[in-house]
């Protein structure tokens, strides 16, 4: 059976298994693969940018992949677990937050900054009235797998990527804004306190493991 002749880097999240099943896929179809994992604050890997690379894929990565890697390899697509209406930092609990009706993934080109590259897919599911910051993230873990299998299942066969009409619909939340969105104060209403708590409880995340 032969590979795809491509050098694939995939940046990964450590200790995941979505992310081991994405890795896994690329090192089966390509010819090249290095797979790097980290957690946040961890420096980028070492010998990355000196090497010679076809496509890059960002999977729950941890890292900012440097304009220098990015202008040079044919395709650098990163995989978000939220839908454009929320890019960055704790998507999934700025959702529950503000009451979304739906949710999603988002394959995207990357760029300098963070999720504001050109969109290439999106797959989207309902919020439930039961979900949590944590359950709705799981769930939409699930959804990236699947529509990671078919944006990476088109590079495999030489098909061009899909261009979705979507846009990013604001600037990427930020680490700092998430923080502030986990304050609870006495003078708050129980509706809104009740409301962080919902939007921030990930309590499910440590019980997947």
């Amino acid at each position: 059976m032969s590979k795809k002749d491509c050098a694939v880097l995939f940046l990964g999240k450590a200790r995941d298994w979505h992310t081991d099943r994405a890795a896994a896929f690329c090192e089966r179809n390509f010819t090249t693969v290095r797979v790097v994992v980290g957690d946040w604050g961890d420096p980028f890997p070492a010998g990355v940018l000196e090497s010679h690379w076809d496509c890059v894929v960002s999977y729950l990565s941890r890292w900012i992949v440097p304009a220098a890697l990015l202008d040079r390899v044919t395709h650098a697509i990163n995989f978000h677990p939220g839908p454009p209406e929320y890019p960055g930092y704790g998507c999934n609990n700025f959702a529950i937050y503000e009451g979304a009706t739906e949710f999603g993934v988002t394959c995207h080109h990357m760029a300098a900054q963070v999720d504001t590259g050109r969109i290439a897919a999106v797959a989207r599911f309902p919020v439930l009235p039961t979900d949590t910051g944590g359950t709705l993230l799981l769930r939409a873990y699930d959804c990236q797998l699947v529509l990671f299998y078919d944006v990476v299942g088109r590079i495999i066969r030489g098909e061009a990527l899909p261009a979705a009409r979507d846009r990013w619909a604001r600037k990427p939340f930020t680490r700092r804004q998430f923080e502030e969105l986990g304050r609870i104060t006495p003078e708050m209403s129980q509706d809104e306190a009740a409301r962080r708590k919902r939007a921030t409880d990930v309590s499910v995340l440590r019980r997947a493991g």
